[in-house]
């Protein structure tokens, strides 16, 4: 015991099936952050970029490790003809069904959007009636991903560094991510930079202190035109900002 709690190395440790989701929205995005409107802006911004202001949208996108957040998957909106949610915790599982349903898209996630449309890519997309036709959810461990199976442009938002205390997990969990992608698929991680843990409700869940270089090592070798943006917005006690990666996939292939 530490603190009156029990210490949480691996990820196997953490109450996922207690995870709330709606407190989680309540918390972090139901009253819109400065930050999270930030990473939304420069993710829009290098998505235009990587696909040349043309709107292909054939893509097949993945937002792994989904949780209660929907703007990542908002994001691919105009390039995909699919896009999967990965998620393991079922209370999450749940919520994303309920907000990929005809008209369930919540309007806390109406902000994200205001300046995702500020580009001209999604000036033309009704995000509720997209959401509801192209996004489907899958429950899964981001673990059970080997490379088999590969889609054409991801994001990964607060899971590697938010899921376990192990060095070996994080990297386990990046090497998977990144595995995922085909070669020159556009991506964009975000990370809490050097958190110590975060409260969800009444449920402690455990975390692995990242810092700019960290993350770096553990993208490098998977990555082009890596950008990583050090951003020092603090949403709450136990950590020191955020962290965005933003780039391509190369073409080497890791073990996982």
């Amino acid at each position: 015991m530490e603190s009156g709690r029990v210490t949480m190395d691996r990820n196997a440790d953490a109450p996922w099936s207690k995870f709330d989701p709606e407190v989680y929205v309540d918390l972090n995005y139901r009253t819109p952050l400065e930050v999270d409107l930030l990473i939304v802006r420069l993710m829009r911004d290098h998505f235009s970029r990587c696909y040349a202001g043309a709107v292909p949208d054939s893509a097949r996108g993945v937002d792994v490790g989904a949780g209660a957040n929907l703007y990542p998957a908002l994001s691919m909106l105009p390039w995909c003809e699919k896009i999967l949610l990965l998620e393991y915790a079922r209370p999450n599982v749940e919520y994303l069904e309920r907000q990929i349903s005809p008209g369930g898209l919540d309007a806390a996630w109406d902000p994200f959007w205001d300046v995702l449309r500020a580009a001209p890519a999604y000036r033309d997309v009704d995000p509720g009636a997209r959401v509801s036709e192209i996004v489907r959810v899958e429950r899964a461990n981001l673990f059970d991903l080997d490379g088999q199976r590969r889609w054409d442009i991801g994001t990964m938002f607060f899971v590697a560094d938010s899921m376990s205390e192990c060095p070996e997990e994080f990297q386990r969990g990046v090497r998977c991510f990144m595995n995922a992608l085909g070669e020159g698929a556009p991506f964009a991680a975000a990370f809490m930079k050097e958190s110590v843990g975060y409260r969800v409700g009444e449920h402690q869940y455990p975390a692995y202190r990242v810092n700019e270089d960290r993350v770096r090592e553990s993208l490098e070798p998977y990555a082009a035109e890596l950008e990583i943006h050090d951003l020092h917005h603090m949403v709450r006690p136990g950590h020191e900002g955020m962290l965005l990666a933003l780039g391509r996939r190369n073409s080497e292939i890791a073990t996982p």
